[in-house]
């Protein structure tokens, strides 16, 4: 065994809609003005219990289900999340448990570019341990989000995605490539409840526990360096941009994405975005999308699927895939 199939797939959204009219009046603008400046006409909002592990547990469920598994076969579980249960333990303690799972669990937190980080690392840990993984990106940023932050609040939605990776004879993965630049970390930020800045009654008062954000800098950073992390993992992969059969990236602005299939001679007709129907889920817009792309039939055995994601810190990522299956 030296490579990965992905044998399961799920999705978890909470019921609860807000649609773009309603924060149009919320904060004293035209609906269409949100819709042409974001592409997002609705997104999902957590409800009273449900929490990131809370959606993370369904998601993971599903997965295990559509790949005829459960808790007790998986050896290892990743939660990619920058909206974490609690600040200790790991997210995925709480989801460990709840799915019963038989193997380790850890965190990965590189913001919304979280599950192509995760990819990578069950990747690499697939090739040393064959056993399978089960990997989750979930997040709920509309409990970061300021009520009154209209930049901020249009954006975000929450929401889980999962995949099941099981050990397979074939290289499923073509190329794939990560980055960071630090110096960007204070382009979208949350100041207080860390080492740096611990919570106090004052930071509470002052609205530091929110994110913050600088658009212009996020939306500059995110085109560059998801173009960037495009180009070079093609290029590994000797695959013409044309030649990418399915184009996920992470869910964040219809602007950006547009932009950056511009850039990079990616067919607007690979696209699959849901980003009108959920807003930016984070870690979980990546496995949202393409557990929708698969339950459609969209995606078929021997299809080219490139990922890609950019977050916070700034980090990015991306990797392309031969989709295994029938052809």
């Amino acid at each position: 065994m030296n490579g990965f199939d992905i044998t399961g797939w799920g999705m978890s959204v909470p019921e609860r809609k807000v649609t773009s009219a309603e924060l149009a009046e919320r904060f004293g603008v035209d609906e269409n003005w949100i819709v042409s400046r974001c592409g997002i006409q609705e997104r999902r909002a957590v409800g009273p219990g449900q929490t990131t592990a809370s959606l993370a547990v369904e998601a993971g469920r599903r997965a295990l289900e559509k790949a005829g598994l459960t808790g007790a076969d998986i050896a290892h579980l990743i939660v990619a999340t920058a909206t974490p249960e609690q600040p200790s333990p790991a997210t995925s303690a709480f989801v460990h448990h709840d799915l019963g799972i038989a193997g380790s669990a850890h965190d990965v937190n590189s913001e919304c570019a979280g599950f192509v980080y995760g990819l990578v690392s069950a990747m690499a840990l697939i090739a040393i341990d064959p056993r399978p993984i089960l990997l989750i990106g979930s997040d709920t940023h509309t409990l970061t989000a300021n009520p009154d932050d209209r930049d901020l609040s249009i954006l975000v939605g929450d929401g889980a995605g999962a995949v099941v990776l099981t050990p397979g004879p074939e290289n499923r993965v073509k190329a794939w490539n990560l980055g960071a630049d630090g110096s960007c970390a204070g382009s979208l930020k949350v100041l207080a409840g860390g080492s740096r800045m611990p919570t106090t009654e004052e930071t509470v008062r002052a609205g530091l526990h929110y994110a913050q954000i600088n658009g212009n800098e996020i939306y500059l950073n995110a085109v560059r360096y998801t173009v960037r992390t495009v180009r070079e993992t093609l290029e590994s992969a000797k695959v013409d941009a044309a030649d990418v059969d399915h184009v996920i990236p992470h869910q964040a602005n219809i602007r950006i994405i547009n932009s950056i299939l511009s850039h990079t001679g990616l067919r607007q007709e690979a696209l699959v975005t849901n980003l009108e129907r959920y807003g930016n889920t984070a870690s979980a817009s990546i496995p949202i999308a393409l557990t929708e792309a698969l339950d459609s039939g969209r995606i078929r055995g021997g299809d080219q699927v490139l990922l890609a994601g950019f977050g916070a810190g700034m980090t990015w990522g991306s990797m392309l895939l031969e989709w295994g299956g029938e052809k």
